[in-house]
Parts: C-alpha cells; sequence; structure tokens
C-alpha cells in the first residue's frame, strides 16, 4: 500500500516566547540530543511509511539543515524521500499557509502526484511512540473515510485540545458521534493528538470545499464539514505515553519525564533517530566529569564538562559546568556555559548563553520557570527570580540591576 504522510512542521507557537525565536517549535531541541520532530519521523520510520512531506514557513532552514532529506531516518532513495514544503506563490494560491487545513490544501499537487492509496497527516511536535500500521489497519478495517488518534486526558485542561465522544464497543476505538474543537467546556475527555489517517477522495472534497471559507484548520473546519456530510470518522484510542509541549511548563515536564526511576519516557527503549551529523553534536570528545561534579538523576551528552553539581536536569552537547556551580531541575541547551559559584534552577536556557560567575537564576521546583534566549550573556552577581524572560543576544551591559523579580522580560 501506497502511503504518504503530511508534517505538520511550521509553527513557532507563541506560548514558547524567546525559545521559538529563531525555530519552529518542531525543531526544538529536546532530551539532550534530538528534536521534537525526531519522535514522528522515527515512528514513520518505523511503520514502514517513507514518503514524507514536512510543511515548514516559521524559520524553515534551522528545520531544513536537520532533517537533510530523510538521511538520518533512512529515507533517502528513490522509492524513498522527506521533501521540505514551504509556501509558495502562484497562480490561484498564497504565498502563506493561512492555516493546518490551507498548508495540505496548497500542495494538492504534490499529494495528487504520487496518488497514495492513504494521506497521514501528523503534527510536529509532540513526543509519543506509535506504530501507524495499527491505526491504518484500523482505519481500514472500519472503511473510514478519516481516522483521528485520541488520548484520554484529565477533564481540567482538556478544553485547550480537540475533543471526542467515541462510540463504545471496541477497544480499540469507535465512531466518533461528536467532536468539540476548544471548546469552553470539557465536553469529553478523549483529546486528539492531530494524528490523521484520511483517504484520499475524503480529504480532496473536504479541502477544496474548505477553500472558499475564511479558516483553514484541521480540528476548527475539515472535521466538523466531514461530520456534518456523514464522512465515516473513527476515533482510535491511542494508550501509551503522550507529551505535549505547547506551552514552556509542558516542554518542561514532558522533558523531566525523561529523568526518574523508571522514567515515564523510555528513551533508550524507543530508539529514536536523529541528525547525528549537526554542528552541536558531530566532533565531540566524550563528556568529562571533574573529580568534585556531583551529578544525580541527569542526562548530559558528548562534549559536556562538568565540574559541579547537576540535579534532576538535562544537557545538550558542549554544555559546561564550572566548579562550585548548581544546575538544578533545569534544561541547558548546547554551548552553554554557567561559571563559577553560579546557580540555576527551574531554567529553561538557549544555546552559546553565558552564566557570569556568582549569578543567580530561577528558584526552587515550585516557582515558575524562568527562560533565557539564544546567545546572551549574564552579567556576573546578576540575580534573576523565577518567572522572567531574559531576550537573546544581550551583553552583559544589559544587565543593569543586581535583582530581577518575578514576571520582568530583560530585553
Amino acid at each position: 500500500m501506497d502511503i504518504i504522510a503530511m508534517i505538520l512542521a511550521g509553527a513557532r507557537v507563541d506560548d514558547l516566547g524567546v525559545l521559538t525565536f529563531f525555530r519552529p517549535k518542531s525543531a526544538m531541541p529536546y532530551g539532550g540530543l534530538y528534536r521534537i520532530i525526531d519522535f514522528p519521523m522515527s515512528n514513520l520510520m518505523y511503520s514502514g511509511i517513507e514518503k514524507v512531506g514536512i510543511l515548514s514557513q516559521y524559520k524553515p532552514l534551522y528545520l531544513m539543515e536537520h532533517m537533510r532529506n530523510g538521511e538520518p531516518w533512512d529515507m533517502s532513495g528513490r522509492r524513498r524521500f522527506v521533501t521540505i514544503l514551504p509556501p509558495f506563490k502562484g497562480m490561484g494560491t498564497s504565498d502563506w499557509y493561512n492555516g493546518t487545513a490551507d498548508a495540505v490544501y496548497q500542495n494538492l499537487d504534490f499529494l495528487s502526484n504520487h496518488m497514495p492509496d492513504l494521506i497521514v497527516v501528523l503534527s510536529g511536535d509532540h513526543i509519543y511512540k506509535m506504530d501507524y500500521r495499527e491505526i491504518i489497519r484500523f482505519h481500514l478495517e472500519k472503511k473510514a473515510d478519516l481516522t483521528i488518534a485520541f488520548a484520554k486526558v484529565p477533564k481540567e485542561g482538556a478544553h485547550r485540545f480537540g475533543l471526542a465522544d467515541i462510540e463504545e464497543g471496541d477497544t480499540r476505538g469507535g465512531r466518533i458521534l461528536q467532536y468539540t474543537e476548544k471548546s469552553d467546556k470539557a465536553l469529553f475527555d478523549w483529546a486528539s493528538l492531530t494524528i490523521y489517517v484520511f483517504t484520499p477522495y475524503a480529504l480532496f472534497e473536504a479541502l477544496r470545499a474548505n477553500a472558499e471559507e475564511n479558516s483553514h484548520e484541521f480540528g476548527r473546519d475539515i472535521i466538523p464539514f466531514l461530520l456534518t456530510n456523514n464522512y465515516k470518522l473513527f476515533g482510535y484510542k491511542h494508550q501509551g505515553y503522550w507529551g505535549y509541549t505547547r506551552t514552556l511548563q509542558e516542554y518542561w515536564q514532558t522533558s523531566m519525564d525523561l529523568l526518574g526511576d523508571p522514567p515515564k519516557v523510555d528513551i533508550a527503549s524507543w530508539h529514536i533517530c536523529t541528525n547525528l551529523s549537526n554542528f552541536n553534536i558531530r566532533d565531540r570528545q566524550p563528556a568529562l566529569i571533574g573529580p568534585d561534579a556531583k551529578i544525580e538523576d541527569s542526562l548530559f551528552y558528548s562534549g559536556c564538562h562538568i565540574k559541579g553539581k547537576v540535579i534532576r536536569s538535562i544537557l545538550f552537547p558542549g554544555v559546561k559546568i564550572d566548579s562550585q556551580a548548581v544546575v538544578e531541575d533545569s534544561i541547558i541547551f548546547s554551548n552553554t556555559v554557567i561559571k563559577q559559584n553560579a546557580t540555576v534552577i527551574k531554567t529553561i536556557i538557549d544555546e552559546d548563553v553565558t552564566v557570569g560567575v556568582n549569578a543567580h537564576i530561577g528558584e526552587n521546583t515550585s516557582g515558575e520557570l524562568t527562560v533565557v534566549g539564544m546567545g546572551t550573556r549574564i552579567a556576573r552577581e546578576t540575580s534573576i527570580s523565577s518567572g522572567v524572560t531574559v531576550y537573546p543576544n544581550l551583553g552583559p551591559a544589559k544587565f543593569t540591576k543586581n535583582i530581577y523579580c518575578t514576571g520582568e522580560i530583560i530585553k
């Protein structure tokens, strides 16, 4: 069976703030080595789906460099490919994607040229493991026009998702009876994972009907259209882990789920593939642990140089923790340096940051997250409280106060 996957990978997401100033959310670093898009890409690889279009528009260079035409996932060859599909300007089309459905609609020619038997549409920014062959088997067995993967979520906060009432009877899933997209009230507790299996004619008909509308989203527009017009929609119930990364807190928590004994996300057994030729990863020396270092329940990779204390944290390649420095409950991206006697607690720090001698960033785990943007140099002896946002590429002279309080933005 010929199947093409379309990955929705172009969004920035303002909720992630300074971390997505220079990259789309799908290209966000995760787990000390990976990018978030590595998870759907690895799922596709292990599911035998080797034809992939990636819909990207926001800051695409970072993502394009990471994908390397699909080589890290063995998707480069005569009948295998990964194609980046940015917006384009041409007759009858816009020069920007105006929603998730419009992104696929603008690439109907790409899909039609390959004439697939099924089209799988995926979000590029969730953390999970799934064999898509199971949902495809379910889709074919039910003779569905569209099958959507769902996960059960607590009703508190569920209103942020697309929610469905799914017919009972089959433990794998059932017919979708009702669907609401980000309603004010959480009427149901099965949340859409933005994993769609379409029979092509249903997708094409829905996209063409939607093209004349003002809104072009799968959840808000395409799914209600198909339900209203009596297409066969089924919900597939995913039972495994699913990590949401839309907000800073969710990204931090999904990352912390890699730690503990046992971890909620067992990255070793998931066998995730990534681009190891990235300049932040390749040609690194082995990690160096100093004689006075203390490391507890943490992940770190090649090129790290740890002389201080690291507790429940994730360090990407090339991070340096100087003597008597403390990093706790934090995520530190590549090539960042934490200088002597500095303290970093419950903070996410982007690439190429320097935290000066005796600086104090963040507060205990009950406080809000502190976030530091790429390339910033934090002045020595600066104290930055929880819930502070620090913009990218700031020099020490920008830190004009000794103490910054919760909620402040330094830019």
